[in-house]
């Protein structure tokens, strides 16, 4: 239940960043419909009875959550609710003055406070915990599908995945899972804390994914196991990796020039995968929890990389200057429904889709600088000789040299023609820095 006004309760319930997706089972949501009246008096107190009435004997938990709407308006009636209401668990969203990462640690770490049943734990061999997952989180259905599958190959079992795929009560099993997974740094560390057992994280690439299953399968009695589980990787899951990279497609891998603006988790493991496993340049990484937008603008504007790994205001800032980039998403605000499961980002199926996707977009950059005969009516008009100044000459190879590296001598052709074309146009018969600055 979310204490705020009518008209803004949907953005707790619906909004991609925001804290409330760290509480489990969104679907029973209900705003309360506060009037001028309940504001300044009764609150959420009528709202919250009309609940419990409704739920009465369904063996449902309320929790009221405050929204940034209540919180600016001083709507907190936590005590009022404690007194008249003391089965209604009250969770201040503070989200006026946190991150929406500071608030899903919040709201995990709390949770396990108020509905932890208290028993000690009587731990399960070889099951696993997965903490972090929400309707919040980039690309969290595909990059769980993948964790999942090498906890499984591993030789462990999925116990729990919170709370993506839980209730509030299930948070007291948590604690007797052999090993939790966290999927995200940038949260769920506090609650696995609490939980007391040992704790991995999502890996991202090669390495990282490997040295995971080795570490799960020495943590769950099946090191065996997950050393099968790597060797049958390599020959399936991966085989199209190491395609790849005995094709001369892994010559242009070190010429690849890539930026991130992405949450902590994307922005370290893409940056370690692509630049420190497969040797390709990162240009810049910027925590988007953290990043001032301007300077994230500035490195696009200065540093143009081939392919950018970002959010919307990214892509925004690339058509800007027109950047021939590939913009591939990476992050909220951007791709909101990415609910299919074969985009992962991380494991083992990450690298592949990742390497495959930024292969495609290579052979695509080719094909746009293709020599293409367009069909004329007629005889085309003879080309006058337009003369470069040495200036002109150094700009342009200035120029061309922050194009991706494949496709160098194509661009370098098509703005020599565009220049001379332009020269022509104005009447001129020497192309100058001024006039190359023009057409670039």
């Amino acid at each position: 239940m979310a204490d705020a006004p009518v008209g803004c309760y949907n953005l707790v319930g619906v909004a991609v960043m925001d804290y409330t997706d760290a509480v489990p089972y969104l679907e029973n949501l209900t705003p309360t419909s506060l009037t001028e009246k309940e504001i300044a008096s009764s609150g959420s107190s009528e709202a919250v009875q009309q609940i419990l009435d409704s739920i009465d004997g369904a063996g449902k938990q309320l929790i009221l959550v405050s929204s940034a709407e209540s919180e600016m308006i001083g709507s907190d009636h936590r005590s009022l609710l404690e007194m008249k209401y003391p089965s209604v668990k009250f969770f201040p969203s503070n989200s006026l003055g946190e991150n929406e990462w500071q608030g899903r640690e919040r709201a995990l770490a709390w949770l396990f406070d108020h509905f932890d049943d208290g028993r000690p734990a009587q731990v399960e061999p070889g099951t696993v915990s997965i903490i972090g997952p929400t309707y919040g989180c980039f690309n969290s259905p595909a990059d769980l599908a993948e964790i999942k599958r090498l906890v499984t190959g591993a030789g462990a079992s999925v116990k729990h995945v919170y709370p993506f795929e839980s209730t509030a009560a299930d948070i007291s099993g948590l604690k007797e899972s052999e090993v939790l997974v966290v999927m995200y740094r940038e949260f769920g560390a506090e609650l696995a804390a609490k939980l007391g057992r040992p704790v991995l994280y999502a890996p991202f690439g090669l390495q990282e994914s490997s040295e995971f299953l080795l570490a799960l399968g020495d943590l769950t009695s099946n090191r065996e196991q997950a050393e099968r589980f790597i060797a049958e990787e390599k020959r399936t899951t991966l085989k199209p990796l190491w395609d790849l990279w005995r094709g001369p497609q892994s010559e242009w891998f070190p010429t690849i020039r890539f930026g991130v603006a992405a949450a902590a988790t994307y922005a370290r493991g893409l940056e370690r995968f692509l630049a420190g496993e497969m040797g390709m340049q990162c240009l810049f990484s910027h925590d988007s929890a953290g990043a001032d937008n301007a300077a994230v603008r500035d490195d696009i504007t200065q540093k143009q990389p081939q392919f950018m790994f970002g959010r919307m205001p990214d892509k925004i800032y690339l058509a800007e200057i027109d950047a021939r980039a590939r913009f591939i998403p990476a992050g909220f605000p951007g791709p909101i429904v990415r609910r299919a499961l074969g985009t992962p980002f991380m494991g083992h199926s990450g690298a592949v889709w990742i390497i495959q996707e930024i292969v495609n977009a290579l052979y695509d950059t080719l094909f746009n600088f293709l020599p293409i005969t367009k069909r004329t009516t007629g005889a085309a008009a003879p080309t006058a000789r337009i003369a470069w100044t040495p200036e002109a000459n150094a700009l342009l190879e200035e120029i061309v040299k922050k194009a991706p590296f494949i496709s160098q001598i194509s661009f370098g052709r098509e703005l020599k023609q565009k220049a001379e074309a332009h020269a022509v146009k104005l009447g001129k018969d020497t192309v100058t820095p001024e006039l190359l600055r023009q057409v670039s």
